[in-house]
């Protein structure tokens, strides 16, 4: 018997499981797959002399996080590396907006698109001096944020306050335009709101596009040496070095409810493993709601909640062993880690508004990843490990690009939408088909094979859009870890804040769990100290 059940050891798993071995609890971690690390995995099965990583890959969250600082992973080996640039955006007239992490380099950058560009982004860099910190603490702390919050509230007063608010609350187009007068800037902006399923227009994307831009300028967009799994490894190791143990090859049928109340869990083989404690499930909203925990023991507007739950964009990524670096036109791309792939703001609308009509987009926005340019062990010298995604609709109505997917996502039309992205690369750099040794295909059905939380390859837990987000996420209420079932706690990106490998989900929920007891052990020592006083007091009374 343990005192906690972690279902799940992706890194918000991990992450929880790692805070209650620090705090003395015996934790088990069982994971359904083979491999911990859930979407934070690597391989080589792309090329046997190339690290691939299968889903994440750049991790200027991680590197922000105060919950993965506290752990202090580099004490189990993880290592960062950094290619030369941050981010690039290249267009097809030969310029290119490019993120580096010394600021006075971007503005310069961005100064050539637009006169006043430059200082215009060292403004916005001012401004993260001043909030960024207290924002991040805001952000990753559990609902409500008392004390990241009043610190904000603090160094901003009042109309601070407001001009904050609005900037966070913009749609990134309008951002872009109120800053900058040429494209560099504007498609940073947008660019990096795209990392999530935020379009131009929408509501927040500004501000999610504004804080990775500030990541990407302050602390960069880091990758672990070696691979992501070297992420997962630290965990793990970390995790079995305070006494926790991990069982891959175990997935959970149920949670097992008695009395109201979370007390273990049932494996697919049958076993029934209880936990003293807590179960925390890093696992999706809807799956766990829908599979895990029986009807009988959950309220009615649970599921009416749930048939609300918007899941984020789906995906499609193609992973790449190169003979030599990309042959970009715009050189400026061709030292940095992640390269954004749009003709422009207009084109990040056309792409969006396609997958909310159903539709695979013409011309799919990609974001790519130069990994042996961001860390050398990843292929031999002189290659490149490479990978790109895009998005697609869950439920495909029809196909913008006139091939006639159908969102069935079979070998043939894996093998369209792989061409239709390798072409969209080849626009920006002409000769890079030649270049291929061999590619891997992730189509959204194969992303949800090998992690259950990518659900339809959708990667971030559900829409990061302003009605799921905080109090909202996963559906209306608290916004807090808690579940109606005592004991049992949602440590997953469906729990707020959301997507990301920046922990702050699963250590909520380890938080949560510690708080609820640490809470009972007080007030049942309160409980038996007066107990103990009315009894002397009776006595000496008689």
């Amino acid at each position: 018997m343990s005192d906690a059940i972690v279902i799940g050891a992706g890194p918000n798993g991990l992450v929880a499981a790692n805070l209650l071995a620090d705090a003395g609890w015996t934790v088990r971690v069982l994971e359904a797959q083979q491999t911990p690390g859930g979407a934070v995995r690597s391989d080589r099965a792309v090329h046997p002399d190339y690290v691939s990583d299968l889903f994440s890959s750049f991790y200027p969250l991680a590197a922000a996080s105060p919950v993965m600082a506290r752990l202090a992973l580099d004490h189990e080996g993880l290592r960062w590396s950094h290619a030369p640039a941050v981010l690039a955006h290249p267009l097809t007239d030969g310029r290119c907006a490019v993120l580096h992490r010394d600021r006075d380099t971007t503005a310069k950058t961005l100064e050539e698109f637009g006169r006043g560009d430059g200082q215009a982004w060292l403004d916005l860099c001012d401004t993260w001096d001043r909030v960024g910190q207290d924002l991040l603490g805001t952000l990753f702390a559990p609902l409500p944020p008392i004390r990241a919050g009043a610190a904000l509230a603090l160094r901003l007063r009042c109309a601070g306050a407001l001009r904050l608010a609005r900037t966070m609350v913009l749609p990134v187009r309008r951002l872009g335009e109120e800053e900058f007068t040429g494209d560099g800037g504007r498609l940073l902006l947008a660019g990096n709101a795209l990392h999530a399923d935020l379009a131009p227009e929408a509501a927040g994307s500004g501000g999610f596009g504004w804080m990775m831009s500030m990541l990407g300028q302050t602390v960069g967009f880091p990758v672990p040496v070696g691979g992501a799994s070297e992420i997962t490894a630290a965990l793990v190791h970390r995790l079995e070095r305070h006494g926790g143990t991990l069982r891959c090859g175990q997935g959970v049928s149920e949670v097992i409810v008695r009395g109201g109340r979370a007390v273990g869990v049932r494996t697919t083989g049958g076993e029934e493993m209880t936990a003293r404690r807590a179960v925390l499930a890093d696992v999706s909203a809807p799956d766990l709601y829908r599979r895990l925990v029986g009807p009988e023991h959950l309220p009615a507007r649970v599921f009416e909640d749930l048939r609300r739950f918007q899941w984020d964009y789906a995906t499609f990524k193609v992973d790449w062993a190169l003979s030599a670096p990309i042959p970009w036109s715009a050189p400026e791309a061709a030292g940095a880690g992640t390269v954004h792939l749009a003709d422009g703001v207009d084109d990040l609308t056309l792409f969006a508004a396609q997958i909310a009509m159903g539709r695979v987009p013409e011309r799919p926005f990609l974001l790519l990843g130069q990994m042996t340019t961001a860390d050398r062990t990843r292929s031999p010298e002189g290659t490149e490990s490479a990978w790109a995604y895009t998005h697609v609709p869950h439920r495909v109505r029809g196909d913008a690009g006139g091939a006639g997917l159908t969102g069935a996502w079979d070998e043939a039309e894996q093998k369209i939408m792989a061409d239709r992205v390798e072409g969209r690369v080849e626009r920006y750099a002409p000769g890079f088909r030649d270049r291929i040794r061999a590619r891997r295909v992730l189509a959204p059905p194969t992303l949800e094979a090998a992690d259950v939380n990518l659900h339809g390859g959708a990667i971030n837990g559900g829409t990061t859009n302003l009605h799921q987000q905080a109090a909202f996420r996963p559906f209306p209420g608290t916004g807090r870890p808690e579940t109606p079932v005592t004991g049992l706690y949602l440590a997953s990106a469906s729990a707020h804040p959301g997507g990301g490998v920046h922990g702050a989900p699963g250590a909520n929920a380890a938080r949560a769990a510690l708080r609820r007891h640490t809470t009972r052990r007080v007030f049942s020592t309160a409980q038996r100290t007066l107990a103990t006083r009315n009894r002397g007091g009776r006595r000496t009374t008689r």
